[in-house]
């Protein structure tokens, strides 16, 4: 591909820019972590109510508009209370719930390819570069994720998780997952690569819990996730290269993954 002088030019500034801006190192503070433990525990109390124990087990079927476009393939994603994000002293909480309808899967099926998490860095990918259960008892696991968010800068995170799963009848079942361990890797794919303190990183991704309903209906399963994540506040002056980093991607992670769960069902 051509680009002509003028073009090249006017991007030299953005690109130094980029590499003499990067972002500084943030703590994340106690009382951020324990706003964030606050937000979530409000959260699953309302889980609980109006998920597992009201009249809708899913999301989708809170509106018959959403219900007509998942069951018309779209994915469909939005913000939990209706705004996507929560400012906290000290950081961000991002609330994204989403939901897509796999025609002709069967609740089995879908918890089989979930669970075969040793694959989801082919399934998951460019988002997931690698992927492995580290241990499995019953519907207890414990993973390991090497994630990759690229967007104005590239960052890549070696993150854990536990996950349980609870059956609840033949067509419907949940998990929850919770993230144990997220380091941020340094100088990723070079001879110097490592990992940087936990919660004493550049501060993308300090926590990640999801929240997944399962249930097979209407000749297909439905899927749907719920994605709590604690991320820095924008800094002062360099928003341009953090905010889309840190405002954009949790939804956009969360889109893609219900869009990959759909295809990763589908072919198995």
């Amino acid at each position: 591909m051509l680009v002509n002088r003028r073009s090249f030019l006017a991007l030299v500034p953005a690109a130094a820019a980029v590499a003499q801006e990067q972002p500084t190192i943030a703590d994340l503070k106690p009382q951020t972590g324990e706003a964030f433990r606050k937000y979530v525990a409000a959260r699953e109390e309302a889980i609980n109510r109006e998920r597992l124990h009201g009249s809708k087990f899913l999301w989708t079927d809170e509106s018959a508009a959403r219900q007509k476009r998942v069951r018309g393939g779209e994915v469909v994603v939005e913000s939990v209370p209706g705004h996507p994000t929560v400012e906290i002293k000290g950081g961000l909480i991002h609330d994204w719930v989403g939901a897509v309808f796999i025609p002709g899967a069967t609740l089995q099926k879908t918890l089989r390819t979930v669970q075969n998490y040793d694959n989801h860095k082919n399934w998951y990918k460019p988002e997931v570069i690698d992927s492995k259960i580290e241990s499995h008892t019953g519907n207890d696991y414990n993973i390991f994720l090497r994630l990759l968010k690229k967007k104005v800068i590239t960052v890549v995170l070696n993150t854990r998780h536990a996950v349980r799963y609870y059956p609840m009848d033949a067509q419907r079942a949940h998990s929850r997952s919770y993230s144990t361990s997220i380091r941020e890797v340094s100088d990723a794919g070079k001879p110097g690569e490592h990992e940087l303190a936990p919660d004493k990183d550049h501060g993308f991704l300090w926590r990640l819990f999801s929240y997944w309903r399962f249930q097979e209906r209407d000749g297909g399963t439905y899927v749907e996730c719920e994605a709590i994540s604690l991320t820095r506040g924008i800094p002062t002056g360099l928003g341009w290269i953090v905010s889309p980093i840190i405002r954009d991607l949790p939804v956009e992670s969360l889109q893609a993954t219900l869009a990959n769960t759909r295809k990763a069902v589908g072919a198995g």
